[in-house]
């Protein structure tokens, strides 16, 4: 895993764009780490955004399309009726796929997107959503990045 990382980091921008994808599918992969290299090597802070939030939404649509992939009797097995399963169709096809904007959660993130692509959310405003929510994941870690490192 030590050597992935430093290719990613040997590949800059790029790098840590396809180390986001890793990490927002369903692979388990810490992009915060080549961030942090990245930064303190002097990259720009607003390309590594754009890059991370790019890569880590590209990432979580892939387990969006995974969910596509899927069928809905697979639900009807898992103990979810038909009663809730409409109701969840009937949010998902409201505002339901701004739930994509939790993408950036760890763990819960990947099985909400996968859910969206399950329950046919709007890929366009799903991706949107994950979009928002993994840029101000990433901002935030930048900005605590940055923080800490005046401090010193």
């Amino acid at each position: 895993m030590e050597t992935l990382a430093q290719i990613f980091v040997d590949w800059g921008y790029w790098g840590l764009f396809l180390s986001a994808a890793v990490a927002g599918s369903i692979l388990p992969f810490s992009s915060e780490a080549v961030l942090v290299v990245l930064l303190g090597m002097g990259a720009h802070p607003l390309w590594c955004l754009a890059a991370a939030s790019a890569g880590n939404t590209l990432g979580g649509m892939t387990c969006y399309w995974l969910g596509k992939l899927g069928r809905m009797e697979w639900i009807a097995k898992i103990g979810i009726g038909p009663r809730r399963l409409a109701r969840a169709r009937k949010f998902v096809a409201g505002r339901g796929a701004m739930m994509g904007f939790f993408g950036f959660l760890p763990v819960i993130g990947e099985a909400i997107a996968v859910m969206l692509g399950l329950l046919r959310a709007n890929p366009w405003l799903t991706a949107g959503s994950m979009l928002a929510g993994k840029a101000l994941r990433y901002a935030v870690i930048l900005l605590s990045y940055e923080g800490i490192v005046s401090l010193f």
